[in-house]
């Protein structure tokens, strides 16, 4: 650069350089009672209307949250600050739905639907009943609604639910899922399936909104109404309430061709919506640690407006869901760090990172996104440090801190820097939960959680900002910031140690608790296939073979896309058995033998 390039340049820089400094200089360091609350109260409001991923509200928080960062210096990460992607936020039945008995035609949304689930396609077959859609082999329960018949290219009819419907510890639980019923019929060589409710199982026979989460079983699934099976079931001298009131008294498979055929199209429409995190840097003041990271989190989606489907404890509620503990207190947590660390000099020799993550509540979809694509050397972050819920601080004056155990000398330091006569510490070990944290603990990144405990507000709208604990808030922040300032600090870096299992907390209903000892992908980013995120030593998989980012394709020789075809294929085995996995690695096919 020539001298006068260097003078126009150095003109041009020289205000931010000033700002830059005063704001280093100036400004209150300490994180106060009155900025939590300003921010705690804004997030959870009632405009940002629950701030459900991919909402306006969403959109608002992300933007309040990078306007704040930016006030303290810092600096987008990349491009302007935030990191953009798209979430399914709706499943819709498409116009192209029909269905038609005998050349008579039937009428979506009253007669019959798509489920989320169905491939768009159609079929013109005979249809079989096949009662619950079972096909169970267990020491104590056996029952084989497919022995002796011929599903192969034809309508399947299953019963919804299963015999024990009033029963909440009914071992045909793990077996009464609609989706997993579908696939089964699939693997048993249907071409369709018409899923219907008995009147003692559902007696308003009402549809159901469709789940967005829900993976195709690339076959055509339709919900049908109880009238419309019945005429089905008109040449067998038979209903669907009787055959129902039959297999939950004898407790053994009806099954049987119907001998009519039935011509049906499916057609499912996704919609997607755009959403953020938020990811800004404040560079290092070491010249050469500065090219090393601590990453401070916390996730500001919650769950809208809550109803169906929302993970909402309020079943019956549509209101907004303010999230002010789960997770504006997090958030505001991490920007009052951000904004001490900017103004303390000499607080944070490795550059620190701050994200702001959304759609956890979904799955984690916001981490996911980032470790998968973070522009950066993941290696080179020190620590991943994750804020969630962190404003309940109760009488008891008890934190828990999650990861101590993922690197060597991280619960001496986390001792060394608390003052256990003010908090009391709940520590555990292991390195994987239900939080944004989990998704860099896959990537073998040391990683702590905070967090302040559950409460019966958790997932409804009663979590206000009139409830958070502002004092205590403060003192977390204290202790936070000694710790993350050593940690972006202290020439040593941290080394990674494996701590606790890797695997999936998501929400699945109850299985047989056969495991093989991964942490899936359930973020979905692998198509036709489920990748290993991690493989945990010593558990079935790793004694098997299977290593970290393998993508499993099958399960004895059954097809695995997606999260919920593996669950499925592991909810169909047992303790001790030998099976095949197939998996991609490096692009190339190979066949594990694990015994689990």
């Amino acid at each position: 650069m020539d001298k006068g390039n260097s003078l126009k340049y150095i003109t041009r820089t020289l205000p931010v350089l000033v700002i830059l400094f005063l704001l280093s200089c100036t400004g209150n360091r300490d994180v106060t009672t009155k900025e939590l609350q300003d921010e705690i109260k804004y997030l959870s409001s009632d405009s940002l209307k629950g701030r459900l991923t991919g909402s306006p509200g969403d959109s608002l928080a992300a933007e309040f949250i990078k306007n704040e960062l930016t006030s303290y210096g810092m600096i987008p990460l990349s491009g302007d600050g935030f990191q953009r992607f798209k979430v399914t936020k709706r499943v819709l039945p498409g116009k192209g739905n029909a269905l038609s008995i005998n050349g008579i035609s039937y009428t979506p949304d009253k007669d019959f639907m798509p489920l989320a689930f169905s491939s768009n396609s159609s079929l013109e077959s005979e249809v079989i009943f096949a009662g619950y859609g079972f096909n169970i082999n267990g020491d104590s329960l056996k029952w084989n609604d497919y022995k002796g018949i011929d599903v192969k290219g034809k309508w399947v009819m299953i019963l919804r639910a299963d015999p024990e419907t009033d029963n909440t510890k009914s071992p045909f639980i793990p077996f009464s899922g609609d989706r997993d019923k579908a696939l089964l019929a699939k693997d048993m060589g249907a071409a369709g399936v018409l899923m219907v409710s008995g009147p003692a199982f559902d007696p308003q026979d009402a549809f159901e909104s469709l789940n967005s989460a829900d993976f195709s079983v690339d076959i055509p699934v339709l919900r049908i109404k109880k009238e419309v099976a019945d005429i089905i079931l008109s040449k067998s001298k038979t209903t669907i309430a009787t055959l129902e009131k039959k297999l939950n008294e004898t407790r053994k498979p009806n099954v049987f061709s119907t001998k009519v055929t039935v011509n049906g199209k499916t057609e499912i429409v996704r919609e997607s919506a755009n959403t953020r995190n938020v990811v800004m840097i404040l560079p290092g003041e070491d010249e050469l640690l500065k090219n090393e990271y601590i990453i401070i989190g916390a996730h500001f989606d919650h769950l809208g407006m809550g109803g169906p489907g929302s993970s909402s404890r309020a079943v019956d509620t549509i209101a907004v869901h303010h999230g002010a503990d789960d997770n504006a207190s997090g958030v505001a947590m991490m920007l009052e760090l951000a904004e001490k660390f900017a103004r303390t000099k000499g607080s944070h020799k490795r550059s620190i990172i701050c994200i702001a993550f959304t759609g956890e509540e979904e799955g984690l979809l916001g981490s996911k996104q980032f470790t998968d694509n973070s522009g950066i050397d993941l290696s080179k972050v020190n620590a991943m440090i994750n804020l969630d819920m962190v404003g309940r601080l109760n009488e008891t004056n008890n934190l828990q801190i999650s990861g101590v155990g993922t690197a060597t000398g991280l619960k001496d330091l986390i001792y060394s820097k608390s003052d256990t006569t003010v908090i009391k510490l709940t520590l555990s070990d292991e390195g994987y939960g239900p939080s944004d944290h989990s998704s860099f603990y896959g990537k073998n990144i040391p990683v702590l959680f905070y967090f302040t405990g559950a409460h019966l507000d958790y997932h409804t709208p009663s979590d206000t900002y009139d409830k958070i604990n502002y004092n205590g808030m403060v003192k977390i922040s204290d202790l936070i910031f000694s710790v993350a300032k050593e940690l972006s600090s202290s020439t040593a870096r941290l080394q990674f140690k494996e701590s606790g299992p890797k695997v999936e907390t998501v929400r699945y209903g109850r299985r047989k608790g056969v495991t093989l000892g991964i942490m899936p992908d359930f973020a979905g980013n692998i198509k036709n296939g489920l990748r290993a995120d991690f493989v945990t030593p010593g558990k079935p998989a790793a004694l098997g073979g299977m290593k970290k980012a393998d993508i499993i394709t099958a399960i004895n020789g059954k097809p695995v896309n997606n999260i919920q075809d593996y669950m499925f294929r592991m909810g169909q085995l047992k303790h001790g058995q030998t099976i095949s996995v197939e998996v991609l690695r490096n692009d190339k096919k190979e066949v594990l033998l694990i015994q689990l």
